[in-house]
C-alpha cells in the first residue's frame, strides 16, 4: 500500500487540537494498516519523525431519519505522537 492509501484523512476536533501542543496529531486511517505502516506513512507524508503510534476502531452509530435506520460506517483512529526532537506538521498548525 502507498502511503496515501494508509492515512485518509486528518481529524480535526477540538479534542484532537488539544494534544498538538504535546506533539499528538490525530488522523482517519485504512482499517487494514497495523501501527508500523501507519508510521511509515506519517513519516514519509509530512517528513517528521514517529514515537509512537495508539490506533482505535471507532464503531458505526444506529442513527435514524424517519422511518429509515441503520448504522454511519466503522473506521479506524491513529493517534501518533512524535519525537521530541522532529518538527510539527504544518497543516495542523495552521488550524489552531
Amino acid at each position: 500500500m502507498k502511503a496515501q492509501d494508509i492515512v485518509i484523512r486528518p481529524i480535526i476536533t477540538e479534542k484532537s487540537m488539544t494534544g498538538v501542543a504535546n506533539k499528538k496529531y490525530t488522523f482517519e486511517v485504512c482499517q487494514d494498516a497495523n501501527k508500523i505502516e501507519i508510521a511509515k506513512a506519517v513519516e514519509e507524508l509530512f517528513g517528521v519523525k514517529v514515537q509512537k503510534v495508539n490506533t482505535l476502531n471507532v464503531r458505526g452509530k444506529f442513527r435514524r431519519q424517519g422511518r429509515y435506520e441503520g448504522y454511519t460506517r466503522a473506521w479506524k483512529k491513529a493517534v501518533v505522537t512524535l519525537t521530541e526532537g522532529s518538527k510539527s506538521i504544518e497543516f495542523f498548525e495552521s488550524m489552531v
